[in-house]
């Protein structure tokens, strides 16, 4: 017997009706905040050589890729990663632009998350990257732009925690750990797996002191005041400046008048290893995962070209949207339109049509006289 192929792979599914419209509604909301600050879109390819995405680049491992070949045998990926993508236009299309660039995205991304049981492995990502300016200015802008997003969507209760790849990579150094050995650490404190530490720790022979220090990084999240106990436990001037710079776009925050939604994770580390600054997540409640993320990148651009110092964020349109239905908030997708039912000759519906359309109208016309009336704002007999 034929196979109907009405299901569609794991990972991947339909979106359709209701949803789809608030998915659209959403997006487009995220982006109007996106042109008010100067963003302007760009579409990248939804697959790449498989080196734009490879191991030294510091994006997704690539076992979580999804790989092919074209005729001549050449690797190619589905995007897993919007950012690495951009960096390469960014190269190609803007080296020689002494101004700050500004772009935003909307696109999809594929990666194989066959470990985690129900994660898509197709998700929409939505965001900006701020290209060419290194400044604590351009910090506190990516950081605000992503909070006056996540507003505009219709979301209130949220928190972006920020930290910086500085304070981790001062503290490594300080304690003597190797390259792999601080990759290994990072990875257990990005996953809050506490009995791992200090195995790791004493394999390495690392002091009392430190491995103290590594301990508390996981719980080290809070307000302001945490910079101040963060300072007290370091003597490096890699760990300083990160928290300087903390600081710094923390007090630039509070002239955007965001500082409520803003809290520190001293502890934060990224898995994709090309972040080298500033680094930030936001969480809301009733989603088990963040629903953007984002941070600075100045050494990604220079694997493609001349180098640019960089920042931005992506947002998850899939968790965000789940996260909005979860907690109730209508998203005013409530304009209905309005429905001809065409009798006979069809000319006046159509002239009737066209004219309610051109008022900037949505109009659908049909000939069933049983249109559903919750469907429409107004039905019309012609």
């Amino acid at each position: 017997m034929k196979l109907k192929l009405l299901h569609t792979p794991e990972g991947v599914r339909d979106i359709y009706n209701g949803e789809c419209k608030e998915r659209n509604l959403i997006t487009d909301k995220i982006y109007e905040v996106f042109k008010s600050y100067g963003y302007e879109n760009i579409i990248t390819p939804t697959f790449e050589f498989f080196d734009i995405f490879g191991k030294e680049r510091g994006t997704v491992k690539s076992r979580n890729m999804i790989k092919f070949f074209d005729r001549d045998g050449r690797t190619l990926v589905l995007r897993p990663d919007m950012t690495p993508g951009v960096a390469r236009c960014a190269a190609k299309y803007f080296e020689d632009s002494s101004q700050a660039v500004r772009l935003s995205y909307l696109g999809n991304t594929f990666i194989d998350n066959s470990k985690y049981q129900g994660r898509l492995k197709e998700t929409t990502q939505q965001g900006v990257e701020l290209i060419g300016d290194d400044s604590i200015y351009a910090d506190a802008e990516a950081v605000a732009v992503l909070i006056k997003s996540l507003l505009a969507s219709g979301l209130n209760e949220f928190q972006v925690e920020i930290g910086h790849v500085g304070y981790f990579t001062g503290l490594a150094n300080e304690a003597g750990l190797s390259e792999t050995a601080a990759g290994e650490l990072s990875e257990i404190i990005r996953n809050k797996n506490m009995f791992l530490i200090d195995d790791l720790l004493s394999k390495e022979g690392v002091s009392d002191k430190m491995r103290d220090i590594f301990n508390r990084l996981p719980q080290m999240f809070g307000g302001e005041e945490l910079l101040e106990e963060a300072k007290s436990l370091c003597d490096n001037e890699i760990s300083l400046t990160a928290l300087r710079r903390l600081k710094d776009v923390y007090d630039i925050l509070k002239c955007y008048g965001v500082e409520k939604y803003v809290t520190f994770d001293i502890g934060m580390v990224s898995e994709l290893k090309y972040y080298t600054g500033l680094i930030f997540k936001a969480y809301t409640y009733d989603v088990g995962v963040p629903v953007s993320s984002g941070g600075r990148y100045d050494g990604l651009i220079g694997q493609f070209g001349k180098d640019k110092p960089s920042i931005g964020f992506s947002i998850v349109v899939d968790i965000l949207h789940q996260a909005l239905k979860r907690q109730g908030i209508k998203l005013g997708c409530e304009n209905k339109g309005v429905y001809i039912i065409a009798k006979g000759d069809k000319s006046a519906a159509i002239m009737k049509a066209e004219e309610l359309r051109a008022s900037g109208k949505c109009v659908t016309l049909g000939s069933d006289a049983t249109a559903n009336a919750d469907l429409y704002e107004e039905i019309i007999e012609l």
